[in-house]
């Protein structure tokens, strides 16, 4: 009786979420949590955030009192700074070209061309028509639009996995890959934005199932994605839905990484 009483009460909690949410759907299935953000959620709903120093994704959920709360772009966790272009409310917060640790390395800054191009992802205000957007940083945009939110991170997935484009891998004369970074070629956890329909797709990918990014793209094109980009993953994969869901990365410490951007949703 007991159990019996226990499941109807888990029914209701979760047909109650279904109501308050709304505009906001969860789903988990085998280590991968499913999340869709409703195209009219787009307008003011959707913040980047860009922390001072360094913060895990549970306090900036706390303290910002959002709905939703995921990781984003790639930083330096030695010196606090963003690898990747982050703008919020029309003004960039953070440009890759201040960071000094990517003109230090040789390697690096014969490729910043290649980084700074990265695939970024983009709220899009045209005519006070707002709308969702993954491309490379330097794409331009129609000139009666502006971006109005975007982080970067990369390399795209969709429509094409630009592993080279964005120096993430480094092949020789033979084919054979010199240099991989980020994990993009290892099983790791993942942070994952597509766009389906006009609607944003998020995919944090978990420990339980960890994926390289051939098997992420193959995964993305399965649940129909037109286009989709990787986020900072591995132990920076972190999520938290109201106060509902808690994910970190079990890598490290367990406790959650300190990082630097974060895409919130209210």
């Amino acid at each position: 009786m007991k159990k019996l009483l226990f499941g109807i009460f888990c029914i209701l909690m979760l047909c109650g979420c279904t109501a308050e949410c709304g505009q906001i759907d969860v789903t988990y299935n085998d280590g991968i949590y499913h999340i869709i953000v409703d195209k009219s959620k787009i307008k003011k709903k959707i913040k980047v955030y860009a922390s001072q120093g360094l913060e895990t994704n549970a306090n900036i959920h706390k303290s910002s009192r959002a709905e939703l709360t995921f990781n984003a772009g790639y930083f330096d966790p030695k010196n606090a700074k963003s690898m990747s272009y982050i703008v919020s409310d029309r003004q960039t917060l953070e440009d890759p070209l201040t960071n000094r640790s990517l003109f230090d390395n040789p390697i690096l800054r014969q490729n910043m061309s290649k980084i700074l191009n990265r695939t970024e992802f983009r709220i899009i205000d045209c005519d006070n028509k707002y709308k969702f957007d993954i491309v490379p940083h330097s794409t331009p945009i129609d000139f009666s639009c502006s971006i109005v939110e975007s982080v970067q991170g990369g390399p795209m997935i969709l429509p094409d996995l630009r592993l080279e484009e964005e120096f993430f891998v480094v092949k020789d004369g033979n084919g054979n890959i010199t240099r991989e970074s980020c994990s993009v070629l290892h099983k790791v956890a993942r942070t994952v934005i597509g766009i389906k329909d006009g609607n944003l797709h998020v995919l944090i990918i978990t420990d339980e199932h960890p994926m390289d990014l051939y098997e992420v793209q193959e995964l993305c094109k399965k649940l129909g994605f037109e286009k989709a980009m990787n986020l900072d993953g591995g132990s920076s994969t972190s999520m938290n839905y109201k106060n509902l869901y808690n994910v970190t990365s079990l890598k490290g410490d367990g406790a959650g990484r300190k990082l630097k951007s974060f895409i919130l949703v209210y």
